[in-house]
């Protein structure tokens, strides 16, 4: 939901761009945080984007802006630009943005880019775009700010005065003379010592660092463990190649959430889905929903196989959509508790035979009591069935909340084994499995006892 300051700004942009009141316009675009100029184009229509967008005349904030709307926004903007606006546009963005921007490019274009960039741009820019934009290389920063390690607090502190041009100055690193990482250093710690103290003397020397090509996961992960702003990236033998920054991982850790849930609830794993048009989301949703289909369908005959009992114990069929809802429930919550604390580092994947048998209590526990509960109702409601029929339905409930979590617990840690993403585990695969076999179970239980 948009706040009320963003509406106001979103109406007071559509108001002056239709009077072509371009002067106030400019102003208003310029004093807007280029967060907030990135969520008002988020909302504003195809053509006003294309209107709206030129009248950002500082080439900066237009960047910066650039560098926080979405992956189909910024194609949208930029194909509507000149080259030679593109490139002064892009002089203007960090080396992070910059890869991710290029490689939603053709080819061609990104490529004429780089040749017109200044080498030292150019070589930091291809080092960065040359690793998989989901690791800790496609995200990281290569202007780390580095020290050699004799050089004293004092001329370090000189140095780090005059270099205007670091804008992520967290912490400071200490190298050797061949660029090793040897240390770090908090810039409040290099502010307290001795001013001839020698960084090798006071800077902590366990570093947290990362290859590059650490998923990007694992660098989030880290990051909230050890409560750091920005984590260093090091090659095999230890030479410091840039830095991730915290607002990276915020970025990470939005769009892996987003995936997740998305996944989870099996509209497939396109964080813009609610940018693209009805045909493309309905493509996207299909192939997720197509799983569901198909159980359906083999529920449906389930039912019909079991079509002679139905008719004589009519009252079977009013707790089928209980059955199945409970048991859809339950094995959604088992699975999303395991994802996430697989996510988290929270369940041991070693220690799976214990989570198992935690949810298979939780389910036999969660089953005893509903079933009891379920149970009594249709002894009450449907005394003239019998009291079998409140005992099929009792059971039924316990047996399927036991299975479903069950199922919930063993999916996402067996394709968390097969290196398949454990969020596609939930939705249509767990909850159309735990339709089929508890419809199953419940009609079997019913022919047994019945």
């Amino acid at each position: 939901m948009l706040t009320q300051e963003i509406n106001i700004l979103l109406d007071t942009l559509r108001r002056l761009n239709r009077r072509n009141a371009h002067a106030n316009l400019k102003k208003i675009l310029h004093k807007t945080h280029p967060a907030d100029l990135a969520t008002i184009f988020r909302y504003l229509t195809e053509p006003e984007r294309r209107e709206i967008f030129p009248s950002i005349t500082d080439r900066n904030h237009a960047a910066e802006a650039l560098s926080e709307m979405d992956d189909s926004l910024r194609v949208e903007l930029i194909n509507q630009l000149t080259r030679e606006q593109v490139i002064e546009l892009f002089s203007e963005m960090a080396t992070d943005d910059l890869a991710d921007v290029l490689g939603l490019l053709p080819d061609d274009l990104s490529n004429d880019i780089v040749q017109l960039m200044e080498p030292e741009s150019a070589v930091d820019l291809e080092a960065v775009m040359g690793y998989p934009e989901d690791t800790a290389g496609g995200i990281m920063i290569p202007e780390a700010f580095s020290l050699n390690e004799n050089m004293t607090a004092a001329d370090a502190i000189e140095i780090l005065q005059q270099s205007e041009h670091n804008e992520m100055v967290f912490y400071v690193y200490v190298v050797d003379d061949d660029d090793h990482l040897k240390g770090v250093s908090s810039l409040r710690q290099l502010l307290m010592v001795s001013p001839q103290k020698q960084l090798k003397d006071f800077m902590i020397p366990q570093v947290v660092s990362v290859l590059p090509e650490t998923d990007q996961e694992e660098v989030a992960r880290l990051v909230g463990r050890y409560n750091i702003l920005a984590l260093p990236v090091v090659d095999e033998e230890n030479h410091l190649l840039g830095i991730v920054t915290v607002d990276d991982i915020i970025d990470v850790i939005r769009e892996e959430a987003t995936e997740d849930f998305l996944q989870m609830a099996g509209a497939g794993r396109d964080r813009e889905i609610l940018l693209k048009n009805t045909v493309e989301e309905s493509r996207l949703r299909f192939p997720w929903l197509f799983a569901t289909w198909i159980g359906g369908i083999v529920a449906s005959l389930i039912v019909s196989s079991f079509d002679d009992l139905l008719q004589r114990v009519v009252a079977l069929a009013a707790f089928m959509p209980i059955i199945a809802g409970m048991g859809g429930n339950i094995g959604t919550q088992s699975a999303t508790i395991v994802i996430r604390g697989l996510a988290t580092g929270r369940v041991n994947i070693r220690e799976v035979g214990q989570v198992i048998f935690k949810e298979l209590r939780v389910g036999l526990i969660l089953g005893i009591v509903y079933g009891l509960g379920l149970g009594l109702l249709v002894r009450v409601v449907y005394a003239s069935s019998g009291v079998m029929v409140g005992v099929v339905v009792g059971l039924g409930i316990c047996a399927v909340m036991i299975l479903a979590a069950l199922m919930g617990t063993i999916a996402p840690i067996v394709l968390n084994k097969l290196d398949v993403d454990p969020a596609i585990a939930t939705g249509p695969f767990v909850t159309t499995t735990i339709d089929i076999f508890g419809l199953l179970i419940y009609f079997s239980i019913a022919m047994a006892l019945l």
